[in-house]
């Protein structure tokens, strides 16, 4: 048995810019940190029968993966030569559809564990490379690549993407003071709506890839300004400047409302100009996509108002810290019987 742990991640800046749609025209900027919570895959060889078992929010049990409706497990399992013989099964810390990037995190989290069970190890950008093929090029989603690269590498990390699609990772390296202000003063609350992110991003991928159209003149100039304020927001947190972070945080969010009639959250937008009014909250934004999971605000004070105000809303806080280490096995108890089946079989 194989157990894999992959961490959730929360986009600081330049959420959007990561999209071909975009990065093909543009390079992308994305500056995001991973937290510690986790996504947990577990990988089975069952000793009995050939089936493929998955467990999820939903259970199928099928004779080939290729009969798996599961279309990130299928793919998984495919490109690494595994038909059948295999269970898996996966459990959160968070619910699915937050704005934290679980699909990504599962599929890193898999490809982790099949890697491990077939030993044959790769570097954290080789796996979040193999999660962005078989997300973007083979099951064509609308989606960006911060959300697989922050699965496997964590941290408070900066993606520079190029018009070619590669990536380049750097991690950003803050004293402990800093990260402990940064995470205090920047709180998540729960929205209670759940959403699936290709559904937001699908229509701004849509605008950028038509040639002309008032659509795409602006959701082209909105993510320029994303692009270009998420430099800002990296340059801020280097300083240890979190009071402008927040402000640009504020600015990001304004232009972000502006690439999709699906952004919002009903309710979100008045409570948060409330909350900037009464509890000196500097700025923040919905996490993620947009649409729904969990609202971001950055407060230099007043932490504890804020919650209570927030929890009388409906709306708990989730206490989080920075998870520096990435997608990574935690048990690995092999099988060599059940490896040299699979081996024969892709032989």
């Amino acid at each position: 048995m194989i157990v894999t742990r992959t961490p959730f991640r929360v986009t600081l800046g330049g959420g959007g810019t990561d999209l071909p749609s975009f990065y093909e025209r543009h390079g992308g900027y994305v500056l995001a940190m991973g937290i510690d919570k986790y996504m947990y895959v577990v990988l089975n060889i069952p000793n009995a029968d050939r089936l493929v078992r998955l467990h999820y929010t939903e259970s199928e049990t099928v004779s080939t993966v290729e009969d798996l409706r599961h279309e990130l497990a299928r793919e998984a399992f495919q490109l690494h030569g595994i038909r059948d013989a295999v269970e898996v099964a996966s459990l959160a810390d968070l619910p699915a559809g937050c704005g934290l990037g679980s699909s990504s995190c599962y599929l890193v989290g898999l490809l982790n564990a099949i890697r491990a069970y077939l030993r044959h190890p790769a570097s954290l950008a080789d796996v979040a490379a193999e999660a962005c093929r078989i997300e973007i090029e083979v099951l064509k989603k609308p989606i960006g690549k911060q959300d697989q690269y922050l699965a496997s590498f964590g941290g408070i990390t900066a993606l520079e993407i190029d018009r070619s699609g590669a990536v380049a990772v750097k991690q950003l390296r803050l004293d402990p003071h800093s990260v402990s202000t940064l995470i205090a003063n920047t709180h998540l609350y729960y929205t209670n709506v759940q959403r699936k992110a290709t559904d937001v991003l699908a229509e701004q991928d849509s605008a950028m890839r038509h040639d002309t159209g008032s659509d795409r003149a602006r959701v082209e100039e909105n993510l320029l300004r994303i692009k270009s304020l998420g430099r800002k927001i990296q340059d801020a947190i280097v300083a240890g400047d979190f009071d402008q972070f927040g402000r640009l945080m504020d600015q990001h969010w304004q232009v972000k409302r502006k690439l999709s009639s699906k952004i919002e959250v009903p309710g979100v937008v008045a409570l948060y100009e409330r909350v900037k009014k009464d509890f000196g909250v500097l700025g923040g934004k919905i996490a993620g996509a947009g649409g729904g999971g969990f609202l971001m605000l950055y407060a230099p004070s007043r932490h504890r108002e804020l919650s209570e105000f927030m929890r009388a809303q409906g709306m708990m806080r989730l206490h989080y810290n920075v998870e520096f280490e990435g997608s990574k096995v935690i048990t690995n108890v092999f099988n060599p019987q059940a490896l040299a089946i699979h081996r024969q079989d892709s032989a």
